[in-house]
């Protein structure tokens, strides 16, 4: 077992510094169209043979040393009673979405052993064949909420703040729920066979400090906590936070994500340099020339600096126009230039 992300996440040395990107596995890959073409993303996600054929991709093609589930975000949604449809060219659309105490009252909660136990099977399956670590994942209450109450993705998140600001108690309890549901989604993930697991609180940034502390932090808080307790690293990861990075650490996590448009090394000083960090490469980048490329991912490097625990990633996810070998050369240069003898 290739151990260096993990050793990373706990802020142990390594002989070099270990690189997985957010979306590895999707659209940019032709063997990932292929499949597309005979399955829906939402079937790919529930059968188990699938969901592990496509994580594996980008670990063999690559030479990642880290996988990271393939499955969706929005996958709680439909056990907890929120149906998601997947629409070409549109992504996710939820066409009751949550906009009172009435609809939020008649959700459940469910055992993701049961309803989701694809995933658990999916993992089960990526063990039995990967010799790098397998990072589970699922979504932060705030984003699972925005996409629930705005009825998909959202710019400016109107429904879902005016739901905060006119009818906190609600807004607290559909947080507190989606809380439960993610605590007890990531922990069958571990007991599965994860390795890591990490937490997508992608829109966040969306928030002010003082309101990711009223309506966000609690939540996220709880469930950070329980995953502290299940013996593995645990990455807290959001985009457009470089106004609530302490705040993102008050709430917990091993390692902080972070995207690029902050400092690598300047994200870690007001983080603190107790845990871990995660990036930060703009995904963009990838469509530049190899020069630019490598000059920008050393710049990257320079900023992390010699503290340990750094991994490196992208700020967000590769987009589905990113070239496989680009992306190839980019984790060969990372490897080559931080060997330690």
């Amino acid at each position: 077992m290739n151990d260096l992300f993990l050793r990373a996440c706990r802020r142990e040395p390594v002989e070099r510094t270990p690189v997985w990107f957010l979306r590895q596995a999707g659209r940019y890959m032709a063997e990932y169209r292929e499949i597309r073409k005979k399955h829906s993303l939402l079937e790919i996600c529930r059968t188990p043979e699938l969901a592990s054929a496509v994580t594996l991709q980008p670990v063999t093609k690559l030479g990642v040393d880290a996988a990271i589930l393939f499955s969706d975000l929005l996958v709680p949604l439909e056990p907890l009673g929120v149906p998601v449809e997947f629409i070409a060219g549109e992504g996710p659309v939820i066409s009751d979405p949550l906009r009172n105490a009435e609809q939020i009252a008649s959700l459940h909660d469910f055992d993701p052993r049961e309803e989701l136990f694809y995933t658990m099977e999916a993992i089960r399956l990526l063990r039995q064949e990967l010799t790098v670590p397998l990072v589970g994942f699922a979504g932060a209450p705030f984003t699972l909420a925005s996409y629930a109450v705005e009825g998909g993705a959202s710019r400016h998140y109107e429904h879902t703040k005016c739901l905060m600001y006119n009818d906190t108690s609600t807004w607290h309890r559909l947080a507190e729920l989606l809380a439960g549901v993610v605590t007890s989604y990531l922990t069958a993930q571990v007991e599965a066979g994860a390795q890591a697991v990490q937490l997508f609180d992608s829109w966040v940034g969306a928030l002010s400090p003082s309101d990711y502390r009223e309506f966000v932090l609690p939540h996220s808080q709880s469930i950070l906590s329980a995953l502290s307790k299940l013996g593995v690293p645990v990455i807290h990861f959001g985009t457009g936070t470089a106004g609530i990075l302490e705040l993102l650490h008050e709430a917990g996590g091993d390692v902080i994500g972070v995207d690029w448009r902050v400092e690598l090394g300047w994200a870690w000083d007001h983080i603190g340099r107790d845990v871990a960090i995660q990036g930060n490469l703009d995904p963009l980048l990838l469509h530049a020339s190899e020069a630019t490329l490598f000059r920008a991912a050393d710049h990257v490097l320079a900023s992390a600096g010699d503290s340990p625990g750094h991994i490196f990633n992208l700020g967000h996810g590769i987009l589905p126009n990113t070239s496989v070998e680009r992306v190839k050369a980019l984790v060969e240069h990372v490897h080559r230039v931080t060997e330690r003898s």
